[in-house]
């Protein structure tokens, strides 16, 4: 059973890590959403954008005039605030098409009837160059623009720019005459709306329409974290049906140097400098307990197991993010090593946690019944948890299923980082009932410091990297999107240092005397009895335990 556990895992990890990667191709059969999610991506001065719609068929009769589809290409309009949290479920961008009301945005509207795809860039995105001819270079985008312009343009667009020229050159010629007309032209450009429209062609064959376009960004002045989307639009509560449709399309983004966003081009020299201090940590703890042998308990080494895998799993992290960079995709074999040690780490870290909170080798050698449920609870749960981020990872943002797995990641990392709080708690409760029925109150007060010690430890482990790195992620410009890694690694590994300094085996450390002060005390104790005359010397063996010995031996 278990070795068909692991072989089905290991045939998951390969289903998935094929999707993995920059290149993007998502396949949609009978959705109704009204809104598809298809990428977020921050581009730099060059970056591209490649969108190749293969295939759209619409599963309905309703007549082509009265469906409204197409995409959107926005950017949010404070700098420091993600798409996310200034995103809007009830609004149809592509109502807007008309009126944008200032609203820097690119819209396609889709003519199904005449087969034509309307674009209408509008405010500071007017900068943006969008073709759907390559756009090798900034020189030859700029070419394209001209035709583009004539080919599809509105009448009115049109004729905005000669008849401006005409009455500049009217102004200059009749100086005396002319002056009140001047204003009135003048007053005409406030008002006139930035928008620029241009038509394309819309394929169609054997029932299925498809479109291509290329997006550059050509200054600094509109590089940021742009969301592509694309809108079914309906409004449920008036009646208008939906509209089943099915969708393959293509996407490929990237910046002028490699595929990465511009938020995460530093991530794979980050994860490769944590991966050295993890792994120099992990090397410094083993020279610990070889040098403290004899204060060493079996948690120590899971603890040591712990840390390499740790540095293990995120180098391979970097060395699957520099793939992605230089080619756009993930190379399968790293992608599935990193997979099975990420796994392996997240296991790892909530059972220690777990184990140093019941008091398990430090204060006592036996689990109790209420502390063999928190694991198995933890460890199922850490099992789902870390598949469904492998699947997160692996999963294309426009699938149904890709929001309800970041769902239940959330849920269930919340739920981890909760139970294993409760053996913590369990202790420090039975600490402070025994410091005043025992008649050992200072060495159960001395327990109590140190177990609420690490409650906090773990408490401020969970908000740096569950609460504060996700509000930095949300608030922080496009390009700094990375330091919510770097937040989030350097608290694992400032919260592994300072475990790993509470928890050291050293003949002075509290934490080790606290077991031999109460089996000191209990052999006064037993000493006491009759029936335990001849017990008088309590020796210390290599494991860390305690063996009586009869002095008549």
């Amino acid at each position: 059973m278990a070795g068909a556990g692991v072989g089905s895992l290991f045939l998951l990890l390969l289903a998935v890590v094929g999707t993995t990667g920059r290149i993007h191709r998502l396949t949609l059969k009978e959705d109704t959403r009204s809104r598809v999610h298809l990428n977020t991506f921050g581009y730099y001065t060059n970056g591209t954008l490649l969108v190749n719609l293969t295939s759209l068929h619409l599963r309905t009769d309703i007549a082509l005039e009265k469906i409204l589809i197409g995409f959107s290409l926005s950017k949010p309009k404070t700098e420091g605030v993600t798409p996310y949290t200034t995103d809007n479920s009830d609004m149809c961008l592509l109502r807007k098409y008309n009126n944008p009301n200032g609203e820097s945005i690119v819209l396609f509207r889709f003519d199904l009837k005449n087969n034509t795809v309307s674009m209408k860039k509008s405010g500071q995105q007017m900068q943006l160059l969008i073709s759907d001819l390559p756009l090798d270079g900034t020189a030859s985008a700029k070419k394209e623009e001209k035709p583009m312009q004539d080919k599809g343009g509105k009448v009115e667009d049109q004729k905005v720019q000669p008849s401006g020229k005409t009455r500049r050159k009217r102004g200059t010629e009749n100086n005396k005459n002319k002056e009140p007309m001047k204003g009135k032209v003048e007053t005409k450009k406030r008002t006139k709306p930035e928008t620029q429209e241009t038509t394309f062609k819309l394929r169609k064959a054997n029932g299925s329409y498809s479109f291509t376009f290329y997006m550059k960004v050509p200054s600094p002045n509109v590089q940021g974290l742009y969301t592509l989307r694309f809108h079914n639009c309906y409004e449920a509560h008036s009646g208008n049906k939906i509209v089943p449709f099915d969708m393959t399309i293509e996407i490929t983004a990237k910046n002028s140097r490699n595929y990465l966003s511009a938020g995460e081009i530093p991530l794979p020299l980050l994860y490769l400098v944590m991966a050295g201090f993890f792994f120099t940590a992990a090397l410094f703890w083993v020279y610990l307990l070889l040098k403290h042998r004899y204060s060493v308990f079996k948690i120590h080494w899971l603890m040591a197991a712990l840390a390499f895998t740790k540095s293990i799993s995120i180098l391979f992290h970097a060395i699957n993010y520099y793939f992605i960079a230089v080619k756009g995709s993930a190379i399968e074999g790293w992608a599935v090593m990193y997979y099975i040690t990420h796994l392996l780490k997240g296991a790892l870290l909530f059972i220690t946690l777990a184990l140093i909170g019941t008091g398990w080798a430090f204060v006592k050698y036996i689990l109790s019944d209420k502390d063999k449920k928190i694991f198995m609870i933890v460890i199922p749960l850490q099992v789902l948890a870390n598949t469904a981020y492998i699947i997160i990872e692996s999963t294309e943002e426009g699938t149904m299923d890709y929001a309800l797995w970041k769902e239940i990641l959330f849920l269930v990392d919340l739920i981890c980082c909760g139970a294993i709080l409760f053996p913590v708690v369990w202790s420090i409760r039975h600490l402070q009932e025994a410091s005043s029925t025992d008649g050992k109150a200072a060495m159960n007060l001395a327990k109590l410091k140190l177990f609420r010690h690490f409650y906090v430890m773990i408490v401020c482990y969970i908000y740096f990297t569950r609460i504060i790195a996700i509000l930095l992620k949300f608030t922080v410009p496009f390009q700094w999107q990375w330091m919510y890694n770097f937040l989030v690694e350097v608290s694992s590994l400032v919260f592994f240092v300072l475990t790993g300094f509470k928890f050291r085996p050293a003949s002075n450390n509290p934490y080790l005397q606290l077991p031999q002060d109460e089996d000191a005390t209990m052999d006064e104790v037993l000493t006491e009895s009759g029936m335990l005359a001849g017990v008088t010397k309590v020796k210390k063996t290599s494991n860390g335990r305690e063996q009586i010995r009869d002095s008549s031996v």
